[in-house]
């Protein structure tokens, strides 16, 4: 198995043309034998290479709107032919039909046809049959053949065939290959979720093309990589490279300010809100998200969906952090922000995210639906004697919103459009609400006439009646507890409102 193989003949049928003309010039400098079909031969006839019609090669012509060109047996024999087999050799010699040693074939768009938003017509066009035999056909047999299923692959086969005048070895063979059925099984993957109705079974695939290891995973001793595509996602102006826990909080982070459209400001840390306001300014906004929790903040992600400006920057640039996101920044800003070298300045495009979430999970996986969903005014409830303000109407919503991206169990304060603090992650519910109170006296914020979210109803009375002892005038629940009239009943007696939405925004 470790023999090279001199390239003699080659097949070219390709969709994307970039940077296929150096090759071309390369094999014609080795002498070998070009066949190609439709465009690609008439691209290579126009650089004055001569090239061979499949169609001659075949005695059949392109037929069905060019949906059969190369699915014929002096093509296919070419390719599968075992040059170690007598047998094989003989058939060859026999229907006369040449060795291809090298074959270079695209699919068609089809994953670009669909996102393009194309009817269906043109989407089922771009389901290739003769290109897809091609490269599995080749890179089956790489012990005697070379596939090349990508322009992303020219010029490591420009480099070879310059590099060893025409000859490949088996581990560059198997390579190939390698990046062949990568290429098919994810093109594959894409035609399936095309037609997926998941009926009568749902069905997990995924194939993700682009990946980034990162230094490793949650802890040192964990190795770690990211499937996607980072450079699309964000352009990095600034510091080291996203590790896997900064990945995470950027994650949260991403879909916490979606939330919002005023200008606002959110600091996270291990994907809780330890600060977040909306305020009229950006810099007001960052001030007061600050001051919900000073001390978690250090070394946390901060993120704002408004242009950061030199006065913001500054005041930011005052505390250590590892990211920090924004959709741009002042020249000025920039300046400020990029002295400190290790500090990651992302700057966040516009991309479609995922509908759909998954993780690994004991010996399979889980996908569920995205939580697109947070309640607002409209959606709110009053179920108890006295009712909500539009002004705690509002910071209901604020608090609902944080809520929703927070970890159970979990309950948040809010006042004026600022987190004043949040219990997050407790066993139990009055524990959390307990952690919200110290946490919201330790810096300084007065609970009276603040409101209070809890991510899941209240199974008892006790958290209600807690909160209002505390200051907090208006509560939201989804409600769904068979005891929520014991809750609503502590409202009334306390004389503070509640409201219910009946959604659940549970986050595990």
């Amino acid at each position: 198995m470790s023999h090279s193989v001199q390239i003699k003949n080659a097949l070219i049928s390709v969709y994307y043309k970039d940077n296929l003309e150096p090759i071309i010039h390369e094999l014609n400098r080795l002498g070998v034998k070009i066949y190609s079909t439709g465009g690609t031969e008439t691209f290579i006839r126009d650089l004055g290479v001569d090239v061979i019609a499949v169609e001659d090669l075949t005695s059949y012509p392109s037929i069905l709107g060019g949906r059969v060109k190369t699915l014929h047996p002096k093509v296919f024999g070419g390719i599968l032919a075992r040059r170690s087999f007598d047998s094989d050799e003989q058939q060859l010699a026999q229907y006369e039909i040449p060795e291809i040693d090298l074959v270079i074939v695209d699919l068609y768009p089809f994953e670009e046809t669909v996102n393009s938003g194309a009817g269906q017509e043109d989407i089922i066009e771009k389901i290739d049959i003769g290109g897809i035999s091609l490269i599995r056909a080749a890179a089956k047999n790489f012990k005697d053949v070379v596939i090349v299923a990508s322009k992303n692959d020219y010029t490591e086969l420009e480099e070879i065939l310059k590099a060893q005048e025409g000859a490949t070895t088996i581990d560059q063979r198997r390579r190939f290959a390698q990046k062949a059925f990568n290429i098919s099984s994810n093109y594959d993957t894409h035609i399936f979720q095309y037609f997926d109705q998941s009926e009568p079974m749902p069905v997990f695939k995924q194939s993700i093309q682009t990946s980034q290891v990162l230094r490793y995973g949650e802890n040192p001793h964990q190795k770690g990589t990211f499937y996607g595509n980072l450079d699309a996602m964000f352009t990095k102006l600034n510091g080291k490279e996203l590790s896997y826990n900064n990945l995470v909080d950027v994650d949260a982070a991403v879909a916490l300010i979606d939330e919002f459209t005023e200008p606002t400001i959110a600091i996270l840390k291990h994907t809780n809100a330890c600060g977040i306001a909306t305020r009229s300014f950006i810099k007001e906004a960052w001030i007061d998200a600050l001051a919900c929790d000073p001390v978690s903040a250090f070394g946390g992600v901060i993120i704002a969906n408004d242009e950061i400006d030199a006065a913001t920057a500054t005041e930011i640039d005052k505390i250590f952090y590892e990211v920090l996101i924004a959709p741009a920044y002042t020249d000025e800003a920039l300046e400020i922000l990029q002295a400190k070298k290790n500090r990651i300045v992302l700057i966040r495009n516009r991309v479609e995210l995922p509908l759909k979430q998954f993780k690994t999970l004991l010996n399979g996986v889980i996908e569920q639906d995205k939580d697109l969903v947070v309640e607002g005014p409209a959606q709110m409830k009053a179920v108890t004697v006295k009712q909500a303000t539009e002004h705690e109407l509002r910071d209901l919503y604020f608090a609902n919103k944080v809520v929703k991206h927070t970890k159970s169990n979990t309950i948040v304060f809010a006042k004026n459009n600022q987190l004043m603090a949040s219990g997050v992650g407790q066993t139990s519910r009055v524990d959390s609400l307990k952690q919200a109170i110290v946490k919201a006296e330790s810096f300084g914020f007065d609970l009276k006439g603040a409101v209070m979210a809890s991510d899941a109803f209240f199974p008892f009375p006790d958290c209600v009646e807690i909160a209002a002892d505390a200051g907090i005038t208006a509560v939201l629940q989804p409600g769904g507890s068979i005891k929520d009239q014991d809750s609503i009943n502590m409202c009334n007696q306390k004389g503070i409102a509640m409201v219910t939405t009946g959604v659940r925004h549970f986050k595990h």
